[in-house]
């Protein structure tokens, strides 16, 4: 016994040993975990940093992708802020017929956790909702669902829901086998219908049609920057592909006041009487083209995490000219764009302005019309204001400032530059 406690660091100083052997073990061989996807040989592989309760929820035929071939899916993430054309660029997406489009998940993290948050730079707070999100959408885009139930409330009764957050802008949600309301030669069914006539929503049923598609895609305005997502398009299981949407900060600013009255409400006060409020919350300004010069920077920086991941899309280009641009994103994404995407851009690119503003969170507009419609609506002095602001991001983006009202409201002349942005390859 006098020897004992030599004996105890030996088997210690042997437990670390087998520890340090079997962690090496695994991660110096990660393509190998799950040669055949099925449940026999994978176990628990694939879920989140924080595995979600539910039972059962990671087997490899959960994830497909795990197998590592040609075929596996491809994830799809459009990173944008809010009215910056992002439910444009979603439903590009939701028209094709291998892709399962989610609209915004992340909305229900940010109203259960940090509800109060609205464009914050509150670092607490943004540290709290980046950790979630991205457990969040590592298991989307496995297609489980049921991690989403966490976030959503009230909480769904077995496994069903009617609060899932416009699920009607999904097509996959909004047709069978989830919904039956609506059949196979329905097309392009509404959101408001898809809403008043489809039965409370089956998380299973939404599942199973996850699954059944070739590809997730995932629209995405409550993450700041790109490297935020870092861990995620790092991860080799998930396969992720980003295309950054940018807008100029002047039509995000102008479109956010026309549709989030209450929130930019002091903003309106200095638009009608051309006089700036002491007590304007500056930061929802601000927040933006910090955003997007830091994310933006990181993107045409060319990290090597990014390489082959990242595209950058304006939403000027893409309004003046979106069949084109749609083709060059579907390049990028690998993927043939189906006939019903043209269909649906020849359909949803011509609307009247006046409808356009009818129809404030809606797709149909006059998109060459509508991208610099913001300087009919926006003061001088605030216009002014926002490009010393945001000067640096707007200079990068490639937008011009104007010197004058005059030249403000002469919509001959165009505020956005000819400038290319290739996709690093």
């Amino acid at each position: 016994m006098q020897c004992s406690w030599k004996a105890v660091i030996l088997l210690a100083l042997a437990s670390i040993a087998i520890q340090y052997t079997a962690i090496r073990t695994l991660t110096s061989k990660p393509f190998q975990l799950c040669p055949v996807p099925s449940p026999q040989n994978c176990g628990l592989l694939g879920g989140s940093e924080t595995e979600s309760p539910i039972e059962g929820r990671a087997g490899c035929d959960d994830y497909p992708y795990f197998s590592f071939n040609a075929s596996r899916k491809t994830h799809i993430m459009v990173l944008a802020t809010t009215r910056s054309g992002s439910s444009f660029v979603g439903q590009l997406l939701n028209q094709h017929a291998d892709i399962f489009y989610l609209f915004e998940p992340l909305y229900h993290v940010q109203t259960t956790l940090i509800p109060r948050l609205s464009h914050s730079r509150n670092a607490a707070d943004r540290r709290v909702m980046l950790g979630a999100s991205r457990d969040l959408l590592r298991s989307l885009y496995g297609c489980d669902l049921y991690f989403l139930e966490s976030y959503i409330k009230p909480a769904p009764a077995n496994h069903t829901t009617d609060k899932l957050f416009r699920r009607g802008a999904s097509r996959a949600l909004c047709s069978l086998p989830v919904c039956d309301a609506f059949g196979p030669t329905d097309a392009n069914v509404e959101e408001g219908d898809c809403v008043k006539k489809c039965a409370s929503l089956n998380m299973t049923l939404a599942a199973d049609a996850c699954r059944e598609k070739r590809h997730v895609a995932i629209k995405v305005v409550r993450v700041p920057e790109i490297g935020d997502l870092r861990a995620l398009v790092e991860d080799p299981r998930l396969n992720i592909k980003v295309i950054q949407l940018v807008r100029d900060p002047r039509g995000i600013l102008s479109s956010r006041i026309e549709t989030f009255r209450d929130t930019y409400r002091l903003w309106r006060i200095w638009r009608a009487t051309g006089r700036r409020p002491y007590n304007l919350d500056l930061s929802q300004l601000t927040v933006v083209c910090e955003d997007f010069l830091g994310s933006v920077s990181t993107g045409l920086s060319h990290p090597h995490w990014l390489k082959g991941k990242y595209m950058l899309v304006r939403y000027e280009d893409l309004s003046r000219n979106p069949l084109l641009k749609t083709m060059e994103i579907y390049d990028f994404l690998g993927l043939p764009m189906d006939k019903s995407v043209e269909e649906w851009i020849q359909t949803n690119t011509r609307g009247s302005t006046e409808l356009s503003a009818k129809h404030k969170y809606g797709t149909v507009r006059d998109s060459a019309a509508n991208a610099e419609s913001w300087r009919l609506k926006l003061s001088y002095d605030m216009v002014e204001y926002t490009q010393a602001t945001c000067h640096k991001v707007l200079h990068q983006l490639g937008y011009k400032a104007v010197k004058s009202a005059e030249e403000l409201k002469n919509m001959s002349l165009s505020l956005v530059q000819d400038k290319t942005f290739v996709p690093f390859s």
